[in-house]
């Protein structure tokens, strides 16, 4: 299997733009609702909830998640 050059540049972006401090998807998603909370409340993201921000801003299935829930607290309230 040969991969295309957009392949392998994807692949690369990808290794270049990893942290030392980076999260997965479950542990994400375990403190989702803390940071939508905060987003709800307009409240400075704490540094705690930092690496939920940048792995939203990386991960499509975990951002859809967060903006279900986004809408779902609004709705509530």
């Amino acid at each position: 299997m040969s991969l295309t050059k957009q392949e392998i540049q994807w692949l690369v972006e990808g290794v270049l733009s990893t942290r030392e401090d980076e999260i997965g998807c479950d542990d994400c998603l375990s403190r989702v609702g803390a940071y939508a909370e905060t987003v709800l409340a307009g409240l400075t993201i704490p540094e705690a909830l930092r690496t939920v921000e940048a792995h939203l801003r990386d991960c499509p299935e975990c951002r859809e998640e967060y903006e279900a829930l986004l809408l779902a607290l609004r709705d509530s309230a």
